[in-house]
């Protein structure tokens, strides 16, 4: 069973920084691409960045500039530099890791979320 712990969430003025990480419990080369995504309070889940295993990234359009996505495979951890933070990236953080199967199959995993709050 993959193990995703996440840790660096906390509170912040506005144009603060944080960066978050995720320590993965296995190599994070048996991902095919790793992500972090938020829930702000009463909100769907969104995507807010993520990295392929051939270091490809995307990120959602309100993050573009601020929020860098990075791996450290030596310590199988995915970090998430957030600059210039604003209150309405306030919200529950959390790390996602894809795995595929030989037959293609994904299989998802989750960390347990981390808090970020934004508030002067």
């Amino acid at each position: 069973q993959v193990q995703l712990v996440e840790s660096g969430g906390g509170s912040v003025q506005p144009g603060g920084s944080l960066r978050l990480s995720c320590a993965a419990s296995r190599s994070i080369f048996s991902f095919n691409r790793m992500g972090w995504y938020r829930q702000p309070p009463g909100q769907e889940r969104e995507l807010v960045a993520r990295i392929t295993n051939i270091d490809s990234t995307n990120y959602a359009e309100s993050v573009k500039g601020r929020f860098t996505i990075s791996t450290d495979n030596a310590k199988n951890t995915v970090y998430l530099q957030m600059n210039t933070l604003k209150p309405e990236d306030t919200a529950v953080y959390y790390c996602n890791a894809v795995a595929l199967s030989p037959n293609m199959r994904e299989y998802d995993y989750w960390g347990q979320g981390t808090q970020v709050t934004v508030s002067s």
